[in-house]
């Protein structure tokens, strides 16, 4: 779709790989890009179709999946507003690796690999900026590995309640509607979760079961370590929770 009366020189210019252009440079960079709209459920790009562009979630959430040959769906990356993907895979002049799916109403913002390429050779220091944040992409993408193949599944529950979730609300855990009271409620101010998306996408993400991922949640709240509800999860000492036992 055209971007109409989006502002894409202004969007672009508030996430951190285009922190500190000039007018000028955001103004190339934006013909170079498109805005899509998608809906729940709906294939943003397939295994095998050529990547000719990188992306930016503006609203709705992206699933990034891999299926295996028997149809089981395995969810790399859950990426919400101002997320980006597929820069790297852009550079290589290859087709996608994975699949991508919106999770809900999701606008998306396209920036095509030859308006990139061109201000690259303009501007060195643009150059060392995307590469620099491609390779925090990556030492992330590491780090999620790492916690697969090392860590139980107890702890990456609780590492994801406490990391993965973005920057979460501070505020007191009494008054806010738990389904039962809080073990340390009053003793401390709690951590505010609230899920983004499915527990069984979530879980799917953590690579567990949903049923392992809703017994985990369960053990954490008759421990007194959180409180859930529906989709909020209190977290009234985060402390506490980190130094939970998960031997």
């Amino acid at each position: 779709m055209a971007s109409g009366s989006f502002d894409v020189p202004r969007y672009i210019a508030s996430l951190p790989l285009f922190e500190g252009m000039s007018a000028d440079e955001l103004e190339r960079l934006a013909k170079g890009c498109r805005l899509h709209r998608y809906v729940r459920g709906e294939s943003v790009f397939r295994v095998g179709e050529p990547c000719e562009e990188f992306h930016v979630t503006v609203t709705g959430q992206i699933k990034l999946i891999a299926t295996s040959p028997d149809g089981q769906e395995k969810v790399i990356e859950l990426l919400g507003p101002g997320c980006t993907f597929a820069e790297a895979l852009m550079f290589c002049n290859l087709s996608y690796i994975v699949g991508a799916e919106a999770l809900g109403d999701t606008l998306l913002l396209s920036i095509g690999r030859a308006v990139v390429v061109a201000e690259i050779e303009r501007n060195p220091a643009f150059a060392l900026r995307l590469l620099a944040y491609i390779s925090r992409r990556l030492h992330s993408l590491v780090y999620d590995v790492q916690c697969y193949t090392l860590h139980n599944g107890l702890r990456r529950v609780v590492d994801y309640l406490l990391r993965d979730s973005g920057e979460p609300d501070i505020l007191p855990v009494r008054g806010r509607g738990c389904s039962r009271p809080c073990a340390h409620a009053g003793k401390a101010e709690a951590i505010r979760v609230s899920l983004p998306v499915s527990k069984a996408t979530i879980a799917s993400r953590l690579s567990l079961t949903p049923e392992y991922f809703s017994r985990m949640l369960h053990e954490l709240e008759d421990a007194g370590m959180i409180c859930v509800d529906k989709r909020d999860i209190f977290i009234p000492d985060p402390q506490r929770l980190a130094d939970y036992p998960q031997g």
